[in-house]
């Protein structure tokens, strides 16, 4: 009996986990640009808290998730709040797919999805063979663990102790919400405990009621996840894990006090007789019961969003009071990176992406930076020594970037993403290569002027001109990056080649006023210095250019 318990709850969890990458994996892009739509407005982010988490397959994933995300500054506590929500109304999803009467058909189900996985080269298919291969691992899974529970009702002694949880009292109801929650907090998985759940229900070892009063519990022991993912993280994502513990916590607590009534209500709403027995190689099951538990999961959790839904911005102003901010910056990282979103990689992919993208905005700052401080009469210190500390921030995210990517590529993801991650590799390596050399833009300018010399009225306009160009040429190069704009190598194709023309022009005119002898041989060094400086910040911006067109 332990064996096939343990064994079926092995099988059950794994098809969990299949049907959550293989749906991540088809759902692709649009669940990327849904978690980034999130917004303060309560209604959209508890909508994409249900989404998510009906594609993840796990309540548990979203709000760590969410607290990755709210520690790293990318969410704010009020859009964290709805989203939490949400993902507790989507986790029930996991209970309505256990009411198709698919039963033993989850075997064969599980055989023909693997033949498709194994030898299909498509990868969307391999990944829908993936997602229904975990819905037959579900339902086999399932299966066996009923067949264990079966042997219960055969054994006097364990019986008696699961007829010592009975939820025919408030303090019955109580007793049977601790173990679920115990339970939970134990495997770390709601749906594990609601297989479990199901299964001795159907099998008539555990009441509905009792079974109704397990699955109040699993939703407070789901809350440990992500309470553990918080520690150690800043206070806001602190806050966000109190919330969904005090959520949870308050929802349970009332449902408890009319819990009677509620399970009768549930039963007249489904239409089932959850006594009903029906007779499966001689012993009696109750299949109504799985109805009725997603059922009770589903409207319980509905019940307590809706209740919540008025009191966001009041629970957030509790939460900031109750959990006060500390004086000084919490993150000691440059990026909004956290390895909590690595769960879910394509948001994870995403979130990186989002970092490469301000890599690109402060290049356009610098190259703005160094117009001024070239144009200047005198020396600007400040802004010359603000220029050189974007250049180490950028340096310092292209290595957090690179650090999050690699571990990311180093669990199981899709071909898509691992694609993804080898092109922001790239992306990143070449902004903070244009980054360098602007820096060294700034150098020649700094040692002419530390010499007593400087480039020419001539020079300078001239270099005015060609760091416009470049610049409009790179934002028209990034602001297609931004938009994912594959385009963009033959959009940029001509000004590219006009950029280049023109610093061989002005090497040509540089050469015949060398000819002339009227500049000096330093101002001849950084000017032709700065010439292949341009050229260079040209290059690696075309290599931007040819790594977005490479996503096809």
């Amino acid at each position: 009996m332990v064996f096939e318990l343990v064994g079926g709850l092995g099988i059950f969890l794994l098809g969990m986990k299949h049907m959550s990458d293989g749906m991540q994996a088809v759902a692709g892009n649009s669940l990327r640009r849904l978690i980034g739509a999130v917004t303060n407005h309560r209604i959209f982010a508890t909508t994409v808290g249900v989404i998510v988490t009906c594609v993840v397959q796990s309540s548990s994933i979203t709000t760590v998730m969410v607290v990755g995300f709210v520690n790293s500054g990318v969410m704010e506590l009020s859009q964290a709040v709805g989203v939490i929500m949400g993902a507790n109304v989507g986790t029930t999803i996991t209970g309505w797919i256990l009411v198709l009467k698919v039963g033993k058909y989850g075997l064969p189900l599980l055989g023909f999805a693997a033949f498709t996985y194994l030898f299909t080269r498509n990868e969307r298919w391999r990944y829908w063979a993936m997602f229904i291969m975990g819905i037959g691992m579900v339902f086999f899974g399932l299966e066996v663990m009923k067949d264990a529970c079966s042997i219960i009702k055969e054994m006097p002694d364990f019986e008696a102790w699961f007829a010592r949880f009975q939820a025919d009292s408030y303090f019955g109801v109580l007793k049977c919400a601790l173990v679920g929650c115990i339970l939970t907090t134990l495997v770390q998985s709601s749906s594990a405990t609601l297989g479990i759940t199901i299964s001795l229900a159907t099998q008539g070892v555990i009441s509905y009621p009792t079974a109704a009063a397990l699955i109040l519990g699993e939703n407070i022991g789901t809350t440990i996840t992500a309470f553990l993912a918080s520690l150690g993280t800043t206070t806001n994502a602190r806050r966000a894990a109190y919330f969904h513990v005090i959520f949870n916590l308050a929802g349970v607590f009332w449902i408890t006090l009319i819990f009677q009534w509620y399970i009768r209500f549930i039963q007249s709403v489904i239409g089932l007789d959850v006594t009903e027995a029906v007779v499966i190689d001689g012993n009696d099951t109750y299949p109504n019961t799985v109805a009725a538990i997603a059922a009770t999961h589903s409207v319980f959790n509905v019940c307590n969003m809706l209740l919540f839904m008025p009191f966001v911005t009041p629970m957030v102003r509790f939460l900031e009071k109750a959990i006060p901010s500390l004086p000084y910056k919490e993150n000691s990282r440059l990026t909004d990176l956290d390895v909590r979103i690595l769960e879910t990689p394509l948001l994870a992919i995403e979130q990186s992406r989002k970092e490469i993208i301000k890599m690109g905005d402060g290049c356009l700052k610098m190259l703005d930076w160094h117009l001024e401080l070239m144009l200047a009469s005198d020396s600007d210190r400040q802004l010359g020594d603000r220029l050189k500390q974007r250049e180490r921030i950028l340096n310092s995210v292209r290595d957090e970037v690179a650090d999050f990517v690699t571990k990311l590529l180093s669990s199981n993801v899709s071909h898509a993403t691992v694609e993804e991650g080898r092109r922001q590799f790239r992306l990143a390596d070449e902004y903070e290569s244009i980054s360098d050399y602007i820096v060294n833009l700034d150098k020649f300018d700094r040692k002419l002027r530390r010499d007593g010399f400087r480039f020419t009225e001539s020079q300078r306009t001239d270099l005015e001109a060609l760091n416009r160009q470049v610049r409009t040429y790179v934002t028209e190069i990034h602001g297609a990056l931004i938009a994912s704009n594959p385009n963009v190598l033959n959009n940029t194709e001509a000004s590219g080649k006009r950029i280049r023309d023109e610093i061989n022009g002005l090497r040509r005119k540089h050469l015949e006023e060398l000819s002339a002898g009227t500049i000096h041989p330093v101002v001849n060094v950084a000017f032709m210095a700065a010439l292949n400086a341009y050229i260079r910040v040209r290059d690696h911006a075309r290599n931007i250019a040819e790594t977005i067109a490479q996503d096809r």
